[in-house]
């Protein structure tokens, strides 16, 4: 089982994109999944529309808002790169800074071209698988759409009231819903965001169609008390694997 979850959030000048991209693609990922334990990857362009960004910051308060107390959290969120793991120890043993510091020249160059780029590591608190759960391909790989919200909460006392959300109201929710190949509830070992969400999708027709919440007005108190990672939710097409 895929219990462990390392995300990177991040943008891509357009000099030299598709250079990066097709290293990205052809040689490190590739190359990435032959250290012990990595099971799968998946990296993903995200939509980053004005209308999308608009709807996000009416419902929910994130980070760089103004009069948000910000840590300078990086704002990363063109492309998602995710990598599997039976256990999120996977990706710290050995750690981000240490994998760096190993790395070739090349490597080192390419990776250098990110801005703004930003990751978290996330253990698996709860999972459930929808509908489309059997269109989950290759292996253990993420559906081909995949929305990753990232996030704090405003105070410890609320923290009661979110995990009885996602488990009494959010996660069940997703179990019947047309197009949904299934979501996780995560919590990270290392990152700023102390909890997210992951939706897994056949496509974004199934987002925008199907995606809805019963229960909104316990949606609503809960998300309130959420201070997101900036632009999340992330949506977005996955472009590798194909």
């Amino acid at each position: 089982m895929d219990r462990g979850i390392w995300a990177t959030w991040y943008d891509l000048p357009e000099e030299g994109k598709e250079e990066y991209l097709s290293w990205l693609h052809q040689v490190h990922l590739p190359e990435a999944l032959t250290r012990p334990g990595y099971l799968w990857a998946a990296h993903q362009e995200n939509v980053m529309s004005p209308e999308r960004e608009a709807d996000i910051h009416r419902i929910l308060t994130h980070v760089n808002d103004p009069g948000v107390d910000n840590p300078g959290v990086p704002t990363g969120n063109q492309y998602l790169l995710l990598f599997g793991a039976a256990s999120p120890h996977t990706f710290v043993d050995p750690s981000v800074p240490e994998l760096m510091a190993q790395a070739d020249d090349r490597t080192r160059e390419m990776l250098a071209r990110r801005r703004n780029s930003r990751y978290c590591i996330f253990v698996e608190e709860a999972r459930v698988d929808g509908p489309a759960v059997k269109s989950r391909q290759p292996g253990l790989t993420p559906g081909p759409v995949v929305q990753l919200g990232s996030f704090n909460i405003n105070a410890l006392e609320n923290e009661d009231e979110m995990g009885t959300w996602y488990s009494r109201s959010r996660l069940p929710l997703m179990t019947p819903m047309p197009g949904c190949v299934g979501a996780r509830k995560l919590v990270s070992i290392v990152g700023w965001a102390k909890h997210a969400i992951l939706y897994e999708f056949v496509s974004l027709d199934a987002v925008e169609n199907h995606f809805i919440d019963t229960d909104a007005a316990w949606s609503t108190q809960v998300v309130k008390n959420l201070i997101h990672a900036p632009h999340s939710p992330s949506l977005g097409n996955r472009i590798w694997p194909a």
